[in-house]
């Protein structure tokens, strides 16, 4: 986009639109954890009532898909930080990885717990890193909406330091990437901006975002990389986020 007056004002119209819709769909993702978490916890008063209970895997799938739009809108912010808009600019400030995980797991619990899928966490809590914390939130929320849609029943979120690095992963116990996923995971650990090659829905394009919010992060010389594989800790597919 060219460097002008009317260029720039057009940029920050599109944020500012992004940003109002993210809120928006905050609002629709709050109030249907709020509606699940009612509806898993209440006691029918009647056998009338029971039935309700059948609609609680529809509205996990609504909330799922809800934030996948989410995921969707980070990953534009995550452009405007990236060029440097004044209003959204990169933000890399230290933080404890017992609160990052916190924020994560309080993202997903919901979603989480409607889908029956149980979470590990391990996790050391007073390792202080500097990080962008809006965006390795929203990359590591996108990282286990995904492994939710492969895993089995469990997710596993690991956050260490690895000589020198911060390593972050999630993991599932499902059957692991297919071949595609794996080739794109490997483009996004070693193509430049613009370089990416997307090649099925979304898969190119939420790796691309996540390895863009990785290299965002620099520190004496090194920036961080993303790469995806299978096995693990459970056994199935790894999402690693690795930050210098």
């Amino acid at each position: 986009m060219d460097d002008t007056p009317h260029s720039h004002a057009l940029s920050l119209f599109l944020a500012s639109t992004a940003h109002d819709m993210k809120n928006s769909i905050s609002v629709l993702s709050g109030t249907l954890e709020r509606l699940l978490a009612d509806a898993a916890t209440a006691q029918p008063a009647s056998a009338d009532e029971a039935p309700a209970a059948a609609h609680l895997p529809q509205m996990a799938h609504m909330l799922y898909q809800t934030r996948r739009l989410n995921d969707n809108l980070m990953q534009l912010l995550a452009l405007y930080k990236q060029v440097g808009q004044p209003a959204y600019p990169f933000d890399v400030q230290p933080l404890p990885l017992g609160q990052l995980a916190e924020q994560v797991v309080e993202l997903e619990r919901v979603l989480l717990a409607a889908r029956g899928i149980r979470l590990e966490l391990d996790v050391d809590p007073e390792l202080v890193w500097h990080l962008d914390e809006d965006l390795v939130v929203g990359v590591l929320s996108h990282a286990i909406n995904n492994a939710i849609h492969y895993t089995r029943d469990t997710v596993r979120l690991a956050m260490h330091e690895l000589d020198g690095w911060l390593e972050l992963r999630v993991e599932d116990n499902g059957r692991g990437f297919p071949a595609a996923m794996l080739e794109a995971g490997a483009i996004a650990g070693r193509a430049s901006a613009g370089g990416v090659n997307f090649l099925t829905n979304s898969t190119g394009l939420g790796l691309y975002f996540s390895a863009e919010v990785a290299r965002m992060h620099r520190h004496r010389g090194c920036h961080g990389a993303v790469r995806l594989e299978n096995g693990g800790r459970l056994g199935g597919g790894c999402f690693v986020l690795r930050l210098p």
